[in-house]
């Protein structure tokens, strides 16, 4: 299957977000929220240096969302105070052209007001749309009951759970995959 021809890239909004391509003034705003230990927790990383988000951000620049193989960052900023909350993103399968993985991160105090499902809503819409993606999953630690949430309110389904599959701060964790298609997405959420 031929790559998706997805137009250039510069931002969505949502009544209370924009999603928008990260610039060098993010940095240190992204380290903050991004080093904090409760924000951290669930993710792949525990901390992160000037340096390696100043090389994220400079690699964010030659690269459009649903390029296939590479994690497209969208910044996510609040609308009210102008300010860097978090970031969602979004990775297209090198294998399969129409199927992708998507995450967020929230900075804490925006944590628990329905702004990752703001996000997210948005970030699926576009990709849907846009890229005609045909399934979308997530994967989601298995005590990460906030996310849990969050993905089931979105509606997806889940369709797996990995016993210890994941080596995950010293320890084995288990996993949850959810996924949900275009026409289910479009079904609940009153597109197409």
């Amino acid at each position: 299957m031929e790559p998706m021809n997805i137009p250039i890239f510069h931002s969505l909004e949502t009544p209370r977000l924009i999603l928008r391509r990260f610039t060098h003034q993010d940095i240190p705003v992204f380290l903050a929220y991004r080093n904090h230990p409760d924000v951290a927790r669930y993710q792949s990383w525990d901390s992160i240096t000037e340096k390696q988000a100043q090389d994220f951000f400079d690699d964010l620049i030659a690269i459009q969302p649903g390029e296939p193989g590479e994690w497209f960052q969208f910044a996510i900023e609040w609308k009210a105070g102008e300010t860097l909350i978090g970031d969602c993103g979004l990775k297209v399968s090198v294998e399969e052209l129409r199927q992708a993985e998507f995450g967020i991160t929230l900075s804490l105090p925006y944590q628990g007001q329905g702004i990752a499902f703001e996000a997210v809503t948005c970030l699926l819409d576009y990709m849907f749309g846009v890229s005609r993606l045909h399934r979308v999953i997530a994967i989601t630690d298995c005590l990460n009951k906030p996310s849990i949430a969050l993905l089931e309110r979105l509606g997806m389904r889940r369709e797996g759970h990995f016993i210890q599959n994941i080596w995950f701060k010293g320890a084995w964790g288990d996993e949850y995959v959810y996924a949900i298609l275009e026409h289910e997405w479009n079904q609940k959420h009153g597109q197409g």
